[in-house]
């Protein structure tokens, strides 16, 4: 190629090869490409939950006690006569609304304080810093548990604790990116040009941190979903009428159920394992595509 086409090429033609060879990259991963498509199947179900099932996850009937799993009912009832797979559909509404609404808050907060900290740097660095190394001294779940005992159980608690719980894994990430990047040659130029600091952090900067942002933002969802299941079995977590995969566990850890109604505990412990799993497959896929060291 003559140095003069070389100069030719535009930059759509480069990000659409970059976009190309990402995507090649991403779909012969198997395990990402395997958790991305289970991962979209528990979302599907969840949202058309009313069109694969003709139950009501509330519907109680003491004359169809701990059904097997037979063709009306294919995992079987509970110990209140309701649908095993119909609750399993239901409470992947609220799981999955908790595991991704609670992720999205937390990588919020980690973004703004990560821009601030990156940028600034000195004693704004500093403080933030400092702010996360508090919250990083205690184990996760212990502080949950914590704060869960403090402010009450209840859907809207549990994702606030958990928003301003996880938030120091992406504020370290967006800090060390845009550390990185504040004395390049085009910040400079957006400061001679009188562009304002925060229309530099949220619209020049930001962007080049989205990547390993959306890494952690996938898996932020999947621990947040298993830890939503502990809350739930230690009766922490949502109310226990509303259908959540961690209320199944919980309301199945009798040892007569374990015993005799496997299927009361072993359908909800799988569908949370699968999800787990897929979720962080998937992650780790999108991080080996984000990551230009890999």
């Amino acid at each position: 190629m003559r140095q003069k086409d070389v100069g030719q090429i535009s930059p759509f033609f480069i990000k659409s090869s970059l976009a190309r060879r990402n995507l090649q990259k991403f779909f012969s991963n198997r395990l990402a490409l395997t958790g991305m498509t289970v991962v979209l199947l528990f979302v599907l179900g969840a949202v058309f939950a009313p069109l694969l099932t003709k139950y009501s996850p509330s519907y109680v009937d003491m004359t169809i006690r701990y059904q097997p799993l037979s063709a009306k009912h294919w995992l079987g009832t509970d110990s209140l006569g309701r649908d095993i797979l119909t609750r399993l559909l239901y409470g992947g509404r609220v799981s999955l609304f908790v595991g991704i609404v609670s992720a999205f808050g937390a990588s919020m907060i980690g973004i703004t304080l990560g821009s601030l900290a990156g940028y600034f740097g000195g004693k704004v660095d500093s403080l933030i810093l400092y702010i996360s190394e508090i919250f990083m001294a205690f184990p996760s779940i212990m502080l949950v548990i914590i704060l869960v005992g403090y402010t009450g159980r209840g859907l809207s608690n549990l994702i606030v604790i958990f928003a301003i719980t996880g938030w120091t894994g992406g504020m370290r990430i967006v800090r060390g990116k845009i550390f990185s990047l504040r004395e390049e040659a085009f910040v400079e130029s957006c400061k001679a040009n009188g562009i304002k600091s925060s229309s530099i952090m949220f619209r020049h900067l930001l962007p080049n941190t989205l990547g390993p942002v959306i890494v952690d933002f996938t898996l932020l969802t999947g621990g947040y979903v298993l830890q939503e299941a502990a809350l739930s079995f230690l009766g922490l977590g949502v109310d226990p009428s509303i259908p959540t995969w961690g209320n199944m566990i919980n309301a199945a850890r009798s040892l007569q159920i374990i015993q005799n109604h496997v299927n009361l505990w072993l359908a909800p412990g799988i569908t949370i394992c699968l999800f787990t799993l897929a979720i962080n497959f998937f992650g780790d896929g999108l991080r080996d595509v984000f990551d230009p060291t890999q």
